[in-house]
């Protein structure tokens, strides 16, 4: 079926398949210098000391959780069984790699307005068997980082973020998926830079990042530095460092395509985010104060990433009846992220808990949904929405 409004298109120009066409030529296909200078420019961006790609913004989450298993700081350092709160709202992703590591993942409730951590109720699962707070920035909003920073306070509490949604977001200024002690992003073609597939993991933490350096690739040394943190000193000999592994690892490469496109859809995306906070603006004086459908409020400064409209508690309008109009005026729609992931069968497999009600993502999962927005200007969109 074919959108008037779909939920994301190409991003690409001329520049990024001449950047495609100078990979094939060079006949080099596997990670290597293209993907280095994506990692060192989008570093660069998002003011990090140290970034590294992957193949995806899911093998991001997967590769910091597992870091953090591996560190040899008191401070961050993971086991089993301990407790990871997470909000209840967003990506399987999010999720699964705290389930595939053992650790106890506790459900907050969200804020039905920002779609994000309902800070209250965050503040009340904290308990001293708190080790970690995954805080997810869902559809380019990110958090309240003053106040997650509060409630965490002097605790030895891990703070990372799963930014695959907000990228070029900003809180006070700073860069979302910089909060944290990492944070991931995606580049899929849906998202804010395609390189088709692709991830990143940003952290100022050196040694955090040669532990990523070997887990992405078998667990093995050989793109470690010579000096690293991860098994102190590499000999000179590179046939005797080409097989030697010295950490449980994966296979989670990006490819050389991904890092040439990734250079050249970076340099748009300044111009690309901009262009979507002025289609957030007009969203904004649209539907701000629409009788039937709240739109997401923002924190700091949105990137966009597309709009959600969640019915009103007490309105008579149903998402069906939503869902309706907004197909009859050519608007491919989406449940908003993977709605209440608590109550899906996969978490029978989880070692985890509920914290309070999950009432909001309640209301989100059977009343919410969202629309694409783009990195051009969409007029038509929003005189659609606006005879809602």
């Amino acid at each position: 079926m074919s959108f008037k409004f779909p939920l994301a298109t190409a991003s690409w120009g001329q520049e990024e398949i001449d950047a495609m066409q100078n990979v094939i030529a060079s006949g080099m296909f596997t990670m290597g210098a293209n993907v280095q200078a994506f990692e060192r420019d989008f570093a660069q961006f998002t003011g990090s000391k140290f970034c590294l790609m992957v193949n995806s913004g899911s093998s991001a989450n997967l590769l910091m959780v597992a870091a953090l298993f591996y560190t040899k700081n008191s401070k961050l350092k993971l086991k089993r069984g301990d407790e990871v709160i997470v909000p209840a709202v967003s990506w399987s992703t999010t999720y699964y790699p705290l389930y595939q590591y053992g650790l106890k993942i506790k459900f907050v409730d969200i804020d039905l307005n920002t779609l994000n951590y309902d800070l209250d109720a965050l503040e009340a699962a904290v308990t001293d068997q708190t080790r970690m707070i995954m805080a997810v920035n869902l559809l380019g909003n990110p958090n309240d980082f003053d106040r997650i920073n509060a409630i965490i306070g002097e605790r030895d509490i891990v703070l990372i973020e799963d930014n695959c949604e907000s990228l070029g977001a900003r809180f006070n200024g700073q860069q979302a998926g910089t909060f944290g002690i990492m944070g991931s992003y995606s580049s899929f073609f849906s998202h804010h830079i395609s390189t088709m597939e692709g991830g990143l993991i940003v952290t100022d933490d050196e040694e955090l990042y040669h532990i990523l350096l070997s887990l992405r690739a078998h667990g093995w040394t050989r793109n470690l530095p010579k000096h690293n943190h991860v098994c102190s000193e590499k000999s000179d000999d590179p046939f005797e460092e080409s097989f030697r592994f010295v950490l449980p690892g994966f296979n989670v490469r990006p490819l050389e395509l991904e890092g040439a496109l990734g250079v050249v859809q970076l340099k748009r995306l300044p111009g690309m985010v901009e262009e979507r906070r002025k289609n957030g603006k007009l969203l904004q004086a649209a539907l701000a104060n629409h009788p039937d459908v709240l739109i997401q409020q923002e924190i700091g400064e949105s990137s966009w990433f597309g709009f959600s409209l969640v019915i009103r508690p007490g309105s008579q309008l149903t998402r069906k009846q939503l869902l309706e109009k907004l197909t009859g005026l050519g608007f491919e729609c989406r449940p908003i992220v993977a709605g209440n992931f608590a109550k899906n069968e996969v978490v029978k497999y989880f070692y985890s808990e509920v914290h309070g009600e999950l009432k909001n993502a309640d209301h989100i999962d059977q009343n919410g949904l969202f629309v694409g927005n783009h990195h051009y200007p969409i007029p038509g969109a929003f005189e659609a929405l606006a005879t809602l």
